[in-house]
C-alpha cells in the first residue's frame, strides 16, 4: 500500500511481498465500505476522489466506482496496482509512492487514505497531509484512518512498525494544512476515521 521516503526501503512498506495474502484477506471483508460510502455522500454527485494506498481496489475503490464517482488510485505495490488496473480498466491508477507522487497533477473533490497514513514515519504523515490538502478543491474533503490514541504496533501482514500520532496531533496537522476537522467516527471493525474539509 504505502510508500517509504528513503531509497533503501521498499516503497510499498512490505505490501508488495505480501500482495497475494493482502488481496485474499481484504477481498473477503467489507469492513469500512458503508462508512466510506456514507462519507462520499457529502460530496457532489460524480465527484472526483483520490484513493491513496488503493491496493487492488477491493472493496473501497470498487464501492466508490459503483456509486458513480470519478476515482483515481495511487499505490506503491506493482502487484496491487496491476490487479487494480485489470479490475477497473477505466479508472486511472499510478504505481508510485505517495510521498513522491504528483497526485495526477490536478485537484480533487475528495481524498481517502484507508490503512495508509499510520504506516509512514511521523514526518512523512505530516508531509502527506499537507500535500493532499493542496490537491483538494475548495471545500474538498480528506478522510483517513488512524487510531485516535498515539500508539505504535506491528503490522500483522508485513511485520513492519505502524504508528498513530494521536487525535490531537492529527487535528493540529490538519489545521496547519488549511483543513478543518469536521468529524471523527469508527466503522464496524473499530477503525477510527478523521474527516476534514478544506477551508
Amino acid at each position: 500500500m504505502p510508500m517509504a521516503a528513503s531509497d533503501d526501503r521498499d516503497p510499498s512498506n512490505g505490501y508488495e511481498a505480501v500482495a497475494s495474502a493482502f488481496m485474499a484477506r481484504r477481498g473477503q471483508s467489507a469492513i469500512g465500505v458503508a462508512t466510506v460510502r456514507a462519507w462520499a455522500r457529502s460530496l457532489p454527485p460524480r465527484a472526483s476522489i483520490l484513493d491513496l494506498g488503493c491496493g487492488d481496489g477491493v472493496p473501497i475503490s470498487a464501492a466508490l466506482l459503483e456509486d458513480g464517482f470519478d476515482l483515481h488510485g495511487i499505490d506503491a505495490s506493482p502487484s496491487l496496482v496491476a490487479a487494480f488496473a485489470r479490475r477497473f480498466p477505466r479508472a486511472p491508477v499510478a504505481c508510485e509512492a505517495v510521498e513522491d507522487s504528483r497526485l495526477f497533477g490536478r485537484t480533487f473533490d475528495g481524498a481517502i487514505a484507508v490503512g495508509l497514513v499510520f504506516l509512514m514515519p511521523g514526518d512523512a504523515q505530516a508531509a502527506l497531509i499537507d500535500r493532499v490538502a493542496r490537491a483538494l478543491a475548495p471545500g474538498g474533503r480528506l478522510l483517513f484512518t488512524a487510531p485516535a490514541q498515539a500508539c505504535t504496533w506491528t503490522d500483522i501482514l508485513t511485520g513492519a512498525p505502524s504508528r498513530s500520532l494521536g487525535a490531537a496531533v492529527y487535528a493540529a496537522l490538519l489545521s496547519g494544512a488549511g483543513l478543518e476537522l469536521a468529524a471523527e467516527f469508527r466503522d464496524e471493525g473499530q477503525n477510527h476515521y478523521f474527516d476534514s474539509r478544506r477551508r
